[in-house]
């Protein structure tokens, strides 16, 4: 899991389908399992930031998952990017049992979110995002990316 991944939502008719590409998502980064970035985004300017999820109102996302689908609440994220940005690392990544099958999981630093990975091949991993109060996971892809600028792994 070390490195830098583009990630997509898997369209499953998940509440959540969708919302987090319309907000800029663009994927997750893993220094090593103490340093992990699990919501990086794509600033204005072209450039990522990672966002600290302890400053996202997730509760009210999981009692109304459609606000994050209206324009006005996209372009208020956006314009509050630079708010949500963080330096520092706010997951940990873990190896957990989930389903009777060890694996890696991400575990969130101030959410109740744990994003369990399961691998598809070297360089895919599907995954799913565990919250709490949501009454099904929602699933995404992971796809390594080196960057043709700085390998896998290295710190933004």
């Amino acid at each position: 899991m070390i490195g830098r991944w583009r990630g997509t939502g898997l369209p499953t008719g998940h509440p959540f389908d969708g919302m987090l590409e319309a907000l800029g998502w663009w994927g997750k980064e893993f220094a090593d399992s103490e340093i992990v970035s699990p919501l990086l985004f794509t600033r204005r300017d072209g450039a990522l930031t990672a966002l600290d999820p302890a400053r996202l109102p997730v509760g009210l996302l999981v009692r109304h998952p459609r606000l994050g689908h209206l324009a006005a609440a996209q372009a208020i994220f956006r314009l509050a990017l630079p708010l949500l940005a963080t330096r520092r690392p706010t997951a940990r990544l873990r190896l957990i049992e989930w389903r009777g099958r060890s694996g890696a999981a991400m575990v969130y630093d101030h959410q109740p979110i744990i994003d369990v990975f399961r691998r598809v091949d070297a360089d895919t991993r599907l995954g799913l995002m565990d919250l709490r109060g949501l009454a099904a996971p929602f699933f995404f892809v992971l796809r390594r990316d080196a960057g043709p600028d700085r390998p896998a792994g290295q710190p933004l």
